[in-house]
């Protein structure tokens, strides 16, 4: 699944979308209007997008809600963005609780 948005292509790995496709209603409708804005400025102050640390080093992360986290890893050729989602899931399941 790949949507293009102007320079950007957005990709989504098997098990994004199946972590994506099990998520709460609300987890999905808040996905659909973050990936919008995400289309239109990834670096939008709404989504708080930021680099990543290990174990996920070299990695970007956005936020869908409060809680709950997308990552993905951005690569460029050319004119061409490619942003490719990885991994979908709630703080503490994608950094452990603090």
């Amino acid at each position: 699944m790949a949507g293009k948005t102007g320079y950007m292509i957005i990709k989504y790995s098997p098990a994004f979308l199946r972590t994506l496709k099990k998520a709460d209603v609300r987890i999905r409708k808040s996905f659909k209007e973050k990936i919008l804005i995400f289309s239109r400025n990834p670096h939008d102050l709404e989504l708080d997008n930021h680099s990543l640390k290990k174990p996920y080093q070299g990695l970007r992360s956005i936020d869908i809600t409060a809680d709950w986290r997308a990552i993905y890893e951005e690569k460029t050729g050319g004119e061409e963005v490619v942003v490719y989602f990885i991994i979908l899931g709630t703080h503490d399941e994608l950094y452990g609780k603090r």
